[in-house]
C-alpha cells in the first residue's frame, strides 16, 4: 500500500456517493486519496423521472453535478470503466488507468431492454432518462386507448415505481382531460404487487392502484413485444403506450465478481470474495430469509455505502470492525393526488409497514431528494 491509501469507487450513484462523502467526513486528504469514476457526470434521486413525465420537473432541476466533488476533495473521472484488473489492482477506463488500495464496485444494474424481443422498437423504457420526453409527449398526444406499463424481469430497482408511475401516469391524463377514455394496466411476472413485501403489502397497494382504476395482472412473464401487443407466456395483451421496466443484469465489467451468481454475492459488511473489494446497491445480492436478498433502491445502497466507508477507515486506522448493515430502509408512493405512502422495510426482520397517503409524507419526500442533491453536491 503506497504512502496515502486510494479508494476508488465505481459509480456516483446513491451507493457510491454515500461511501466517498462518509469517508471524506472522517478522513483528511492527508489520510486517504478518494476518485469516483462514472460514464455520467451528474447525480439524480430515480423518482424525480416521474416528476419529468409528469411535468412538475425538468430534468435540470432534478439533477446536480457530480463536478462538484471537488469542492469535498473528492476527485472525479467522467469515464467508461473497460475493465478491473483484479489482481493488479487496477481499474482501466477510456480516461487511463487507476491503481487502488480499496476498491468499491457501485456501477448499479444494467438495463437490458435487448433481453426482450421487440421491445426496443415497440416500447419506452420507464426507467430510462433519455425517454422520459417522449414518453411525456406519447402521453399527451393520446387521446383514448391503453397504456400498459409492464415489468419484465425480477429483481428490478425500486420494488414500488411501477405502481407510483401508473397513479402519476393516471394523474396526468386526469389533468389532460382523457383519463376516463383511457384504461391503465400494469404486468408483473409475479404474482403479486410486490413480493418482497408480502402478500399484506401487497393487497394494500392493489387497493391503492384499483382504487385509481388502474388494473393489476400478475404472473405476466413478457417473451417478447409486437406492434400494439405484449405477448406473454400464456397470452397476450393489447396497448397504444408501452412504458417497460426493462430486465436487469449484471455489468458484464464486473462478472469476474459475481461468478455463477445473477449479481455480486455480498455480507453485510459488503464484502466480496475479494479482500478490499467492496460492491453495494443495485449490482449486488445481499440474502436476508429463505430466498429474499435485500431490494435494489437507492436507500439500502446509501446504508451499505455508510457500512463500507466505516470498513475502509476502520481498515486504514487498524479500528474495531463496524456493525454490519441492518437492512433497515424506506421508500415512498406518491398517489398523484399531492400525497404519498411510505414503505418501510427491515430486511433482515423481516418486515414491511406501509402508511397511509399524506401531505406530509410527499414533503419528507421532496426533503429526501433535497438533502441528497444539495448536501451532497451543492
Amino acid at each position: 500500500m503506497g504512502d496515502i491509501p486510494h479508494v476508488v469507487v465505481l459509480g456516483g450513484g446513491f451507493g457510491g456517493l454515500s461511501t466517498a462523502i462518509n469517508i471524506r467526513d472522517r478522513m483528511a486528504v492527508s489520510e486517504v486519496k478518494i476518485t469516483i469514476i462514472d460514464r455520467k457526470d451528474w447525480f439524480m434521486v430515480g423518482f424525480a423521472k416521474l416528476w419529468i413525465i409528469r411535468g412538475t420537473r425538468t430534468f435540470k432541476e432534478s439533477t446536480a453535478s457530480l463536478e462538484n466533488l471537488a469542492n469535498r476533495d473528492i476527485s472525479f473521472v467522467k469515464a467508461e470503466v473497460r475493465r478491473i484488473d483484479l489482481k493488479a489492482g487496477v481499474v482501466e477506463t477510456t480516461e487511463g488507468g487507476f491503481s487502488y488500495d480499496y476498491l468499491v464496485v457501485a456501477l448499479g444494474a444494467q438495463l437490458s431492454p435487448g433481453k426482450i424481443p421487440g421491445l426496443e422498437k415497440n416500447g419506452l423504457n420507464l426507467y430510462d432518462h433519455n425517454q422520459l420526453a417522449t414518453i411525456r409527449e406519447r402521453l399527451l398526444s393520446l387521446g383514448s386507448g391503453s397504456v400498459a406499463i409492464a415489468i419484465m424481469g425480477m429483481p428490478y430497482k425500486c420494488p414500488p415505481a411501477p405502481f407510483e408511475a401508473a397513479m402519476l401516469v393516471g394523474s396526468l391524463l386526469r389533468e389532460s382531460g382523457v383519463r376516463d377514455m383511457i384504461r391503465i394496466d400494469v404486468y408483473s411476472p409475479a404474482p403479486i404487487a410486490l413480493p418482497a413485501a408480502g402478500p399484506e403489502i401487497s393487497s394494500r397497494i392493489l387497493e391503492m392502484i384499483n382504487s385509481e382504476n388502474i388494473h393489476f395482472h400478475g404472473s405476466c412473464k413478457t417473451v417478447s413485444v409486437e406492434p400494439d401487443q405484449l405477448v406473454f407466456e400464456d397470452g397476450r395483451a393489447d396497448f397504444d403506450v408501452l412504458l417497460a421496466v426493462p430486465p436487469h443484469t449484471l455489468p458484464s465489467v464486473v462478472s469476474e465478481l459475481a461468478g455463477d451468481d445473477p449479481f455480486i454475492r455480498i455480507d453485510r459488511l459488503c464484502r466480496t470474495r475479494l479482500d478490499k473489494v467492496y460492491a453495494i446497491g443495485d449490482v449486488t445480492m445481499l440474502p436476508t430469509t429463505g430466498k429474499a436478498v435485500v431490494p435494489k433502491a437507492g436507500v439500502f445502497a446509501e446504508g451499505e455505502g455508510l457500512v463500507v466507508a466505516r470498513c475502509i477507515i476502520s481498515d486504514i486506522r487498524a479500528g474495531r470492525e463496524p456493525e454490519p448493515f441492518d437492512g433497515k430502509g424506506g421508500c415512498f408512493i406518491e398517489s398523484g393526488r399531492q400525497t404519498a405512502s411510505v414503505i418501510d422495510v427491515d430486511a433482515f426482520a423481516p418486515s414491511t409497514t406501509l402508511s397511509g397517503f399524506t401531505k406530509d409524507n410527499l414533503g419528507t419526500k421532496l426533503q429526501f431528494e433535497r438533502d441528497r442533491l444539495h448536501g451532497w453536491l451543492g
